[in-house]
């Protein structure tokens, strides 16, 4: 981190029954061993991630998921960057697509189903949130999951854009580098806090 990085910090609070866990695509296709879009260091922090999903069950912290489903038909320009993706890969219907099982939601739990990056684009998050809002005040998100840089970075700036405070897990986001995944926790000290997933729970208690 840079030093003219290091002095940009978000004065707030982070006050746990006034937050929301936003669980980033962490699907079958992204996290298991072998699979299209493998992101390997996802698989290590399920456990983490899995901690901090009990924590706020037990807390009444709503949990959020997203699943990212891809189309040749709408996500041209994504297939473009990712060539692979126009034969498999996230397809509605599809394991692949499903949250893995260690992380399952349970039927009362809401999945925010995105074509973009961003889990706030044409998805009917923004609603969701702000039915919360209502009744739980909610104003900070916290964020885990994979992509760092690609759809967990994009969710976190639009979250800011929206004035949520944003927590994002350091140690409970991943990129496909760590150098990559390194930026991604620079930027967020303009965008929200980084924490670890430790330090989170030590706050939700």
């Amino acid at each position: 981190m840079s030093d003219k990085t290091a002095k940009i910090k978000q004065k707030w609070d982070f006050i746990p029954k006034n937050s929301a866990l936003l669980v980033i695509d962490m699907q079958n296709d992204f996290v298991l061993e072998g699979a299209i879009m493998e992101v390997p260091n996802a698989k290590k922090q399920v456990a983490g991630i899995k901690k901090l999903i009990e924590a706020c069950r037990k807390k009444d912290i709503s949990v959020i998921y997203t699943v990212h489903e891809t189309d040749p038909e709408f996500c041209k320009l994504e297939i473009a960057a990712f060539p692979h993706l126009v034969n498999a890969g996230m397809r509605k219907g599809t394991k692949g697509a499903q949250v893995i099982d260690e992380l399952k939601p349970r039927a009362s739990e809401t999945i925010i189903y995105k074509h973009r990056f961003s889990a706030f684009y044409n998805t009917k998050l923004d609603l969701v949130l702000s039915s919360l809002k209502v009744k739980k005040s909610i104003d900070t998100l916290i964020i885990c999951g994979t992509v760092s840089n690609i759809c967990c970075e994009s969710t976190a700036r639009d979250a800011f854009y929206r004035d949520y405070k944003v927590i994002f897990g350091s140690d409970i986001n991943s990129a496909l580098s760590e150098k990559t995944h390194q930026v991604v926790l620079d930027n967020m000290q303009i965008f929200g806090k980084t924490m670890t997933v430790g330090e989170i729970l030590s706050v939700i208690g």
